[in-house]
């Protein structure tokens, strides 16, 4: 018989990936307001009380690496840039809906 070395990838849960993935300071309400639309930086900076450029930053680029969120460049003039939720992050409008309904 033999026995697989547990690592670090093994041991973690999905349902831990997730919430590890989601969690930071502006992530969830960054991803609240991702669920009625595409979002622009400025508009979250402004949307999202308390942030700054550098933090929103990180966090929209972290659930972009997450494939949560997907940047697409809009090639227009003047050029600007939009975040809307992947197929994936779409998936997760059912969970937050009953977490919501939790609280």
């Amino acid at each position: 018989m033999t026995t697989k070395k547990i690592t670090e990838e093994n041991k973690t849960c999905p349902a831990q990936t997730l919430l590890k993935q989601l969690s930071g300071k502006w992530k969830p309400e960054i991803f609240r307001l991702a669920v009625n639309s595409p979002l622009r930086f400025n508009s979250l900076l402004r949307q999202i009380d308390g942030s700054n450029k550098q933090a929103l930053a990180v966090a929209l680029r972290e659930l972009e690496e997450a494939g949560l969120l997907q940047k697409v460049v809009i090639k227009q003039k003047p050029l600007h840039i939009e975040y809307n939720l992947t197929e994936n992050g779409k998936s997760l409008i059912p969970v937050f809906k009953q977490l919501e309904s939790l609280g």
